[in-house]
């Protein structure tokens, strides 16, 4: 069963202790496996981003922890009521106004996947992985099957306008097409007035292809190919 309200808490604090599933034949690290209860969408139509391993960046170790509701409620409600993030994720509010959009996605069929950023055990951002050929977007842009979608936001103001987005960027995308050898593109579509997250979206080797029209905005879609993604 999904979680009540009332079970929407978030522990505070600033580490987690988790275990990434390691490369193979590399040794585990410490901490426990997050548990299933309240994450029933584990993301089989993504292949399984719970079961992907740390990536090695210049800013330090970067995992995808797929979200708990019980631990993380607090601090995600906390990173979308910060005005530079409010103005384009547009989910301020309480807690509840967080808890129904996780839930719209953790209820789901698992084609959509909320994670946490973890850089070096430390939450700094939230990421959605999502089958962006199964979602609406899918209607805006010519989709080819199994195309990866990526949606994000960095946490902590001090975290923004260094390059840290760039660089994570880049670690994810190359993770989806690591992990889903089906998948022969990423891609994003960050709100056209988003100049800063178009530009992190260039840096990390994605290419401009196209301006689309969604409900909400008018978006740059950004795609990394894989057959580019050793060029750029």
């Amino acid at each position: 069963m999904p979680p009540t309200d009332s079970d929407l808490r978030a522990a505070s604090d600033h580490t987690l202790d988790l275990q990434i599933p390691p490369e193979p034949g590399a040794l585990p690290v410490g901490g426990d496996r997050l548990p299933a209860d309240g994450t029933p969408a584990a993301g089989p139509l993504l292949d399984n981003p719970a079961d992907w391993p740390a990536a090695d960046t210049p800013a330090g170790s970067f995992a995808l922890v797929p979200v708990r509701p019980d631990r993380d409620l607090d601090r995600i409600t906390a990173w979308m009521n910060d005005p530079a993030v409010a103005a384009f994720w547009e989910l301020a509010g309480p807690p509840e106004t967080t808890a129904a959009h996780l839930r719209a996605q953790l209820d789901g069929d698992g084609r959509s996947v909320p994670c946490l950023g973890v850089l070096d055990g430390v939450p700094m951002s939230y990421w959605e992985i999502y089958r962006a050929d199964l979602d609406r977007v899918a209607r805006c842009y010519r989709a080819r099957p199994h195309d990866t979608g990526v949606h994000l936001l960095i946490g902590g103001a001090g975290d923004r306008g260094r390059g840290l987005g760039t660089a994570l960027l880049r670690a994810t995308a190359d993770l989806v097409l690591d992990r889903r050898p089906r998948c022969e593109r990423v891609i994003a579509e960050p709100d056209l007035r988003n100049t800063a997250s178009v530009a992190a979206f260039l840096s990390a080797g994605f290419r401009y292809a196209e301006e689309i029209e969604l409900p909400e905005k008018r978006a740059a879609l950004m795609v990394r190919d894989r057959a580019h993604r050793h060029l750029l």
